[in-house]
């Protein structure tokens, strides 16, 4: 049966009842006596007692075990622990006076405060001179749109204080993973032991990498011995990965892969999936989260919506409120390598 934690209430009744019960014609209940005192003092170190089991009980199965623990089961378990934020990184262009030099270590900062220094010297030349940056704080929050400003901390002479971020953007920054994906790449891994290259093994090797939220493996796609993989960034601001992000995951497998395998990590191409829905304002946000849930546990590439799911899920948002659903009219299936990805809802 389940562990039940005793309340501080029942303790003190049952320290009570015990002294009470040993030492016939005491009353242990009257304020103020020593015994009623000792009655709360001894229920209160045992209480204290119970709560520590009530933790331990926890702690001692993966699923819920608390981020401390589950850091150290996985460190038994898996190849790749808890995964660590990673710093987005990227080039930039800055304009200038021909002949100018961008040391290393040069600050700059976003709009909104986020800093990034530069990775070696640039020298301006023909105008302009690109340089690799790395952002100063490890996380999503770096990962930066191609053409967006980074102004220089410190003016540098010849060199103009804006610097332009280089097509491609700032990307591959990622934030320290998440207690669920960490428990959810444990218990795969109890579940699934490595077998040298079976299909979940690949899904595996593409977890572990700094950023990966989902993948997908389809064997033979490209002919015999073909494997290819898919995967999404869901913590970043656009879930497809970009070049880099793809070839990230791509060394990472291939340093792990079977000999004979060969193997392709490409990104999936998304396909809005846009509804017609009315339903009374109220629920309405409420049914726009749950129908971006909703794809992030369903959506596969080459995979189905199906129309009840869109259904159930608008359903439990909008509780006893009508609402009818216009679009999509029946499941929606798409061909291989398209991801369905939440589109616009219309409100009718």
């Amino acid at each position: 049966m389940p562990f039940s934690r005793p309340t501080l209430a029942d303790l003190i009744e049952r320290s009570i009842s015990d002294i009470e019960a040993r030492l016939p014609g005491v009353d242990a209940r009257l304020r103020r006596s020593n015994l009623n005192v000792l009655s709360r003092v001894h229920a209160g170190a045992i209480h204290g007692l119970y709560g520590y089991l009530d933790w331990l009980s926890k702690q001692v199965i993966y699923d819920t075990a608390e981020a401390e623990i589950l850091d150290r089961w996985a460190t038994i378990w898996l190849a790749q622990p808890r995964k660590a934020a990673v710093s987005a990184i990227g080039d930039i262009t800055f304009t200038g006076t021909d002949g100018a030099v961008i040391p290393t270590g040069t600050l700059l900062q976003r709009a909104d405060g986020a800093a990034f220094t530069t990775n070696a010297a640039a020298t301006i030349s023909a105008g302009t001179a690109t340089a690799a940056v790395t952002a100063s704080l490890a996380g999503t929050a770096g990962n930066t749109d191609a053409a967006a400003t980074l102004n220089m901390v410190v003016p540098i002479a010849g060199v103009n204080a804006a610097a332009t971020v280089a097509v491609g953007g700032l990307s591959q920054g990622s934030d320290t993973e998440a207690d669920a994906n960490l428990r959810a790449r444990l218990i795969a891994r109890i579940r699934q032991p490595p077998h040298g290259g079976a299909d979940y093994d690949y899904i595996a090797w593409a977890l572990e990498v700094a950023g990966v939220t989902r993948a997908w493996v389809y064997p033979k796609e490209l002919g015999l011995g073909t494997v290819t993989v898919r995967f999404v960034r869901d913590d970043d601001a656009s879930i497809i990965p970009d070049a880099a992000e793809v070839t990230a995951v791509q060394d990472y497998i291939d340093a792990r892969r079977p000999v004979t395998a060969v193997v392709t990590v490409v990104a999936p191409v998304a396909a809005a999936l846009n509804f017609t829905i009315s339903a009374v304002t109220s629920v309405r946000d409420a049914i726009a989260a749950a129908l971006t849930d909703m794809l992030l546990r369903e959506a596969e590439p080459g995979g189905t919506i199906l129309l009840s799911r869109i259904h159930q899920a608008i359903s439990v948002a909008a509780g006893d409120n009508d609402y009818t659903l216009n679009v999509p009219s029946a499941d929606v299936t798409h061909t291989a390598g398209k991801l369905a990805t939440m589109g616009t809802i219309t409100w009718a």
